[in-house]
């Protein structure tokens, strides 16, 4: 699972990452606010754009996205390997767990 390690040590994708992903989580929570409050679906959304970026960087045929809804755990596969995606909304900041195995 080596690669998944590039998107924090390659000097372009950490930049990449670092300017967009804030951005669009951002636009995340805008989008599912309703009367000020953020929605649980923000999660959802924030883990679609978390799917595409592991899309972009590593290409759809290594990025298994039909998982079943009942498989624990387990949001995508990347190169057949599963993995976990959590985030957190916070007052003023917003954090991103990946689990790989």
């Amino acid at each position: 699972m080596n690669n998944i390690l590039a998107l924090f040590s390659e000097k372009d994708a950490v930049s990449k990452v670092q300017n967009k992903l804030p951005k669009l989580f951002q636009i995340a929570e805008l989008e599912s606010q309703r009367a000020g409050k953020i929605g649980m679906e923000v999660g959802t959304i924030r883990e679609r754009i978390i799917v595409s970026l592991l899309i972009y960087k590593f290409g759809q045929e290594n990025v298994e996205t039909e998982i079943p809804i009942t498989e624990p755990e387990v949001d995508v596969k990347l190169f057949g390997k599963p993995i976990s995606i959590k985030t957190k909304t916070g007052i003023s900041f917003s954090d991103v767990k990946l689990l790989w195995k």
